[in-house]
């Protein structure tokens, strides 16, 4: 498997197939780039690897938002989602009112 994501000016290419990344470097040849080696940030969002599980977190991007906004100090709020929660396709109630979530 072979997974290549471009957001702006950053790329991002990934997988198990070693032949196939390494012929998708090809746009080397075109474009100045850099290999940062393995992928700890990318647009905000921290990755974390272990053998069993990649973890994905924004707390920085928070912490930056908050900054910029001078609330660093403000209160946490309870948020009506249970943590660790698995959310699957077609489960649960359907919202009323989509327009105020989009």
């Amino acid at each position: 498997m072979l997974l290549l994501v471009i957001c702006v000016g950053d790329i991002i290419i990934t997988g198990d197939d070693v032949q196939g990344i390494s012929d998708l470097k090809f746009f080397q040849k075109y474009f100045q780039t850099k290999n940062l080696g393995s992928l700890q940030y990318f647009v905000g969002i921290k990755i974390a690897r272990s053998s069993k599980r990649i973890t994905l977190s924004q707390k920085k991007y928070v912490f930056d938002i908050l900054s910029d906004v001078d609330m660093l100090g403000c209160r946490i709020a309870n948020a009506s989602i249970k943590a660790n929660i698995k959310l699957l396709p077609n489960q649960g109630e359907i919202l009323d009112d989509l327009d105020r979530y989009s």
